[in-house]
């Protein structure tokens, strides 16, 4: 397959991941909203559910054996990437207002950015940090121009800002920091052994409040919720984020997480929460002008 064939590839997975999770923003709220599980103990049932889903997989392919050393870095990138991501966000969002958590899980890419250029040694291009720029500044125009979709507290506090930017910190690490390990195996075998580390740190959490819900109880649609959960925003785009990461550098797969607020911005917009005008299509047109632009940035042809 020749190498832009590939890098279109990339581009595709990582636009469908984050496609679902800007759909799954709506999903995880009216999960939320019926209060019959925590967020960790959600956290807690997609691990083990994608996880049993990837290692189903990993049986109709062929052995892969992993270094005995990697295994305590792919716990190491499952504990940074995964369950410390959802640990900060969970303990910070009830002291951020939901437009301040919108900004500051926006900073992501450019946490990215300079921990690729430490770790990776990736330069910093007028084009790349342009374009970082650019698509944030998109961003910050979309969120002060759509009607906020609550869920949040009603005043920011220091503490709810401090564990946002660790939230977005920490993904930035797994996505810098843990590139070389997720090029030397397949998606599905990395994604395997990710996803059972994160069960066994979770499960210790919200294992007893698992086992104490009642099942037979819950409405079809709580069911059909909890499988789009599991199936579509952990199953599958986690196995298609790691296909980007093997074809595009770690700051573009970042910037792919504007796609969040664009998706739950158009969805507002069909419900009636929203109205479409043209500072939300400058909006749009800005992010994505801003993801080209890091795309053709002269380390994106020095690759």
């Amino acid at each position: 397959m020749k190498n832009s064939d590939t890098t279109m590839m990339g581009h595709i997975a990582c636009f469908v991941a984050y496609v679902i999770f800007g759909l799954n923003i709506i999903v995880t709220k009216d999960i939320m909203a019926v209060g019959v599980i925590s967020p960790l103990a959600l956290f807690c049932l997609r691990s083990l559910g994608a996880g049993l889903l990837f290692w189903i997989t990993s049986l109709t392919l062929p052995a892969e054996k992993i270094l005995p050393a990697d295994y305590m870095k792919i716990f190491a990138a499952s504990f940074t990437g995964f369950f410390l991501t959802q640990i900060t966000f969970l303990i910070g969002i009830s002291d951020i207002t939901p437009i301040d958590c919108s900004i500051m899980t926006s900073l992501s890419p450019i946490y990215t950015m300079f921990i690729a250029a430490m770790v990776l040694k990736e330069p910093i291009t007028f084009k790349k940090a342009g374009g970082v720029l650019l698509s944030f500044l998109g961003v910050l125009f979309l969120i002060f121009n759509s009607v906020s979709s609550g869920g949040g507290a009603a005043e920011t506090k220091p503490i709810g800002v401090l564990f946002m930017f660790l939230n977005g910190f920490c993904f930035s690490v797994y996505l810098g920091v843990f590139k070389p390990l997720i090029m030397r195996y397949s998606v599905v075998t990395f994604m395997k052994w990710i996803f059972l580390f994160s069960s066994l740190l979770s499960l210790p959490f919200a294992g007893g409040e698992l086992a104490q819900v009642n099942y037979s109880a819950l409405s079809l649609k709580f069911v059909a919720e909890i499988f789009y959960a599991i199936v579509f925003a952990t199953f599958i785009s986690y196995f298609l984020i790691p296909i980007g990461q093997k074809q595009l550098r770690p700051t573009l797969v970042s910037m792919y997480s504007y796609m969040q607020p664009i998706v739950a911005t158009a969805i507002s917009i069909y419900i009636g929460m929203d109205t479409l005008g043209w500072k939300k299509v400058l909006a749009a047109a800005t992010v994505f002008a801003g993801v080209v632009l890091v795309n053709y940035s002269r380390a994106a042809k020095q690759r």
